[in-house]
């Protein structure tokens, strides 16, 4: 064996030395192994090095030497080391020829444990085990089919028949005993256990046979009887062991089912399973069977379920099965954790039994006709529920069960009479509800005191549902119910009103909510259906209230499903359709006392909701939402009384006000009212805004903006410009306090609702509502509102420089001149151009609007670089050639638009082009390539110049391809003469001042 280790090497045969002397050792800290040429090349593998670390050297004890040596092995002995030579073979490969090299035997796979497991069991348990338990069940069935045989075919006399039924009983109990004591002969104390069980089966079924079957013993006897043969019963199972006790349970369960009446004994059958079961269940409790307690109670459940469904019952009936339901859910409750099993199984199977228990008794109610002796009853279990949750905490959830089956009950009564119900009705709150009352004055732990707080909350709205479903109260009566049954979780919550801070807070709150709700419900019952928000606000307001007073965070929330109820009834009660309405247009107010109640109740409670959560924010985490609500409920508060048009206006004056307030009282300051407030003059501003811009869109294709199309000027006052200016007063006054989006939007708002009012009450002063009229002043219309746009521009820009110099670009200032340049470059140059559409110039050459027209444009490229560049930084290089070719534009068309005026008269687009104009046309454009070229050359601009190149080359070109074609005679000569000249003087300067860029220019 040792010659298997990979670590171990045969002695050489070349050395010739002696394997018991001198054994190789492994290589270790202190054992040196064989000697070898090169480690790396003969090192043993990891696995083998591993396992010669783990086993260090040491030397075989005397008593291993010994017993090797008197069984004829050698045993190698560990001396000191010893160098090897090396050998020519692998050092790690067994030898077949060594004397030392023995083959493991393997494990027979077929003879393990592992492959004989499943048949040894498998013949033990259906070979050996339960044959004999089936053999007593076995002879417990023939002995109750033998006595219906006998019964059937007459041959027994009915007290033949029990006697012989008790004989053999007697009879297996007797050959159980001898079994048990001959376990010599026997060898198996199974057929003791299985004799034993049979004879108890037989004894119940002679004794019910002889009271229930043929009334022979009366139900005092049977009882008797049956008691006897219980208490036989545990004895025996206590000298022959569970198997007994198990055939027992199952004889004495089916002994009514096998010996029957054609009418039962209710209480005589009642107080037998009761017997049975207690019997079994103290058996389990002393052996510490739990499993035999469990399926006691298990078959006691049943039985009473069957009796219950086989009805007609009468009162001692009732009794008796009620008796028995609660002796058997209170059975399994009342034993120890050690019986009924580990901590967390048993408290669940107590839970179950209980909730059987309440549930058998709750199907006896109904099926006993509503009765007050079957109320009694479940009155009953519900009191012992109760004691057994205080003697056993773990176990005190179980009373919710009793409690809520009674509530599922009552809403299945049929038909019950105001008294008995009410009677009922009180009962259920005096145990249930006075239990919890007293529970709650003493409870210790927030999960228990919780518990209590469901069942109170439970009582009173299960109570307050039943009656309504029952009975169906309306008006005061409703309310005087709600009212009453309130007082529990009234009381309940004024118990907990000390751990309203603390982590039973949550019970308090629970209660409380469940009294606001009750008083909600009597309000509402009371009230009339319109004044729904007022009494919701009003409830939500007492909950807050409430909440804040005891320091509660969760009751703030009922007050917000309250708050939440009076938003929503707001829309469907009284008269909500025209209140809605008047949020958002001018509508008939039908009753603006209802309207004023309505919403005040619901403001008011919103506001005070808003404030509430606003004290802690970092709890309640509804600030921003219950501000926004407050204030849009204000608003529809105030849309009741003002008419629509001026609710924009409005808005914008709270947010002044509010603003104004903040500053004096910073811990009233709300950035969310206020933006609330700003975008609900937003809203208003929508539908004018819109209605302009849909004239301006359809502008851009080319369609003129008639006064007729846009908003009035009443309107632009009320909804854009005051609204506007507000805000916009609001934003200056709060300065930095608001953060950048908010503010920027907010700019937004005010600079372009400012801005469309404006233009639209500038196009009041005009009135063009015709072409026509469009014809003869869309020119001036348009230069006045450019020019004033530039002149905004020109102060914003100057104002930016004095106020912020150094605050980065002015937004405004930026806005205003882009708006001049798109308005004048879209409208006046190049859908209204004079060039091509009918618009008036004026009578007059060089004194009409041409001037002015681009004199703004002019103005407006000069100031858009200085307002790029407020620190007066260059503009970049695209910026500036872009401002440059503009402007040779723009005077571009400024020269052609005046010589068309010269020639053709006001309207320059409805006159035709004369040879002369045409001509006039052509040196006006090398008059202006020459002074484009002498203003490139001033300002060092290589852009002019190229401009002046490209107009020139157009000029140059135009003259000979259609100047030239229609001239004749001196006007050709003088024309190329002049084109001659003008080109001899732009080459000259060129060459003159611009060598470098006209070589550059000629290559």
């Amino acid at each position: 064996s040792e010659a298997l280790r990979p670590d171990t090497a045969p002695p050489s045969r070349a050395t010739g030395e002696d394997p018991v002397a001198t054994a190789p050792v492994a290589a270790g800290p202190v054992a040196a192994g064989p000697a070898v040429a090169d480690p790396e090349e003969h090192a043993a593998p990891p696995v083998a090095m591993a396992r010669a670390e783990a086993r260090p050297p040491a030397r075989q004890p005397a008593r291993v030497v010994a017993r090797a040596k008197s069984a004829g092995a050698s045993v190698p002995v560990v001396s000191r080391p010893a160098k090897v030579q090396p050998a020519a073979q692998d050092m790690t490969a067994p030898v077949p020829d060594s004397p030392e090299w023995v083959p493991m035997a393997q494990p027979d796979s077929a003879a393990s444990p592992a492959a004989t497991g499943f048949a040894v069991n498998f013949e033990d348990l259906f070979g050996r085990k339960l044959p004999i338990w089936a053999g007593g069940l076995t002879l417990l069935v023939a002995a109750v089919f033998l006595v219906r045989y006998s019964i059937e075919s007459g041959l027994l006399s009915p007290l033949v028949r029990v006697v012989l039924g008790g004989l053999f009983g007697a009879g297996l109990v007797g050959a159980a005993e001898i079994a048990r004591r001959r376990a010599e002969w026997i060898d198996d104390p199974r057929v003791a256990q299985a004799l034993a069980g049979a004879g108890i089966g037989a004894l119940y079924a002679a004794t019910l046979a002889a009271a229930n079957l043929y009334a022979l013993i009366g139900p005092a006897s049977a009882f008797a009887g049956l008691t006897a043969i219980t208490l036989a019963a545990g004895a025996l199972a206590l000298r022959f062991g569970p198997p007994c006790a198990v055939l027992g349970l199952v004889g004495g369960l089916a002994a009514p089912a096998l010996v029957h009446a054609a009418q039962p004994n209710a209480p005589l059958l009642a107080g037998y399973i009761g017997v049975l079961v207690a019997g079994l269940a103290l058996l389990s409790r002393r052996q510490r069977w739990a499993w035999l307690g469990i399926l006691a109670l298990i078959g006691g459940a049943a039985w009473s379920t069957v009796m219950i469904a086989m009805g007609a019952l009468d009162s001692a009936g009732l009794v008796a099965v009620g008796l028995l339901i609660l002796s058997l859910s209170l059975a399994l409750p009342a034993l120890p954790a050690e019986v009924a099993g580990a901590q967390r199984d048993g408290v669940t199977l107590r839970l179950v039994s209980a909730a059987v228990g309440a549930l058998q008794l709750a199907f006896l109610v109904a099926t006993g006709g509503f009765t007050l002796l079957t109320w009694g009853l479940y009155a009953l279990l519900s009191l012992a529920v109760l004691w057994l949750g205080h003697r056993v905490p773990a176990i005190r959830a179980v009373g919710v069960v009793p409690l809520l089956t009674a509530l599922g009950l009552l809403l299945l009564w049929t038909q019950p009479q105001a008294w008995s119900f009410a009677l009922v009705l009180g009962g259920i709150a005096a145990i249930h509800g006075g239990h919890a009352l007293w529970r709650l004055r003493t409870a210790a732990e927030p999960r228990l005191a919780l518990l209590d707080a469901v069942g109170l909350a439970a009582v009173a709205l299960g109570g307050f549902v039943a009656v309504q479903v029952q009975f169906s109260p309306t008006g005061p009566v409703s309310a005087q119910i709600a009212l009453l049954l309130g007082l529990l979780p009234a009381a309940g919550a004024a118990t907990l009103w000390g751990l309203a801070r603390q982590p039973g807070g949550r019970c308090f709150a629970l209660t409380a909510g469940c009294a606001a709700l009750l008083l909600a419900v009597a309000l509402l019952s009371a009230a009339p259906a319109w004044s729904a928000p007022a009494c919701l606000g009003a409830v939500s307001l007492l909950s807050l209230g409430l909440a804040l007073r005891a320091g509660n965070r969760d009751l703030r929330f009922g007050a917000l499903a309250f708050q939440v109820a009076a938003l929503f009834s707001l829309g469907i009660t009284g008269h909500a359709d025209a209140e809605v309405l008047r949020l958002l247009k001018q509508a008939p107010q039908p009753d603006l006392v209802q309207a004023l109640v309505r919403w005040s109740g619901a403001a008011l409670s919103a506001a005070a909701m808003a404030w509430g959560m606003r004290r802690a924010p970092s709890e309640g985490g509804l600030v921003g939402p219950g501000q926004v609500v407050g204030t849009l409920v204000g608003y529809g508060l105030v849309a009741q009384i003002v008419p629509a048009d001026w609710l924009g206006l409005t808005a914008a004056v709270a947010m002044l006000l509010g603003q104004l307030l903040g500053e004096r009282r910073p811990d009233l300051a709300s950035l969310t009212v206020g933006a609330t407030l700003g975008g609900l003059a937003a809203l208003w501003a929508l539908v004018p805004a819109a209605h302009w811009l849909g004239s301006v869109m359809a502008s851009l294709g080319g369609e003129p903006v008639l006064v007729t199309a846009l908003p009035g000027p009443g309107e632009a006052l009320r909804r854009l410009l005051g609204p506007a200016l507000l805000v916009g007063l609001a934003l200056h006054r709060a300065g930095a306090t608001i953060p950048s989006v908010p503010r920027r939007l907010a700019q937004g708002y005010a600079g372009g609702g400012a801005l469309i009012a404006i233009h639209v009450l500038y196009k009041q002063l005009f009135a063009i509502a015709s072409v026509d009229r469009f014809t003869a002043l869309g020119l001036a219309e348009r230069t006045v509102w450019e020019l004033l746009l530039v002149a905004g521009g020109a102060m914003a820009w100057r104002w930016s420089r004095r106020a912020q110099a150094d605050a980065g670009r002015p937004a405004a200032a930026l806005a205003l001149i882009g708006a001049a340049l798109g308005h004048g470059l879209g409208y006046t140059v190049l859908l209204h151009n004079p060039l091509w559409a009918d618009q008036a110039i004026g009578a007059w050459p060089i004194a009409n609007l041409l001037i002015p027209a681009y004199g703004g444009l002019f103005a407006a490229l000069w100031l858009l670089p200085r307002a790029l560049m407020p620190d007066g930084v260059s503009a970049s290089r695209r910026l500036a050639t872009g401002l440059a070719v503009a402007r040779m534009g723009l005077f571009g068309l400024f020269v052609l638009t005046s010589l068309r005026q010269f020639f053709a008269g006001s309207l320059p687009a409805t006159v035709a082009v004369g040879s002369s104009e045409d001509i006039a046309w052509s040196l006006a454009a090398v008059a202006l390539a020459i002074g484009y070229l002498l203003w490139g050359i001033r300002k060092a601009d290589r852009t002019w110049r190229l401009g002046s190149l490209v107009l020139m080359l157009g000029a140059v070109g135009k003259v000979f391809l259609f100047d030239a074609s229609g001239l004749e005679g001196l006007a050709r000569i003088a024309s190329f003469l002049a084109l001659g000249f003008s080109l001899i003087g732009i080459g000259w300067l060129y060459s003159r001042f611009l060598k470098a860029d006209a070589q550059a220019i000629g290559g």
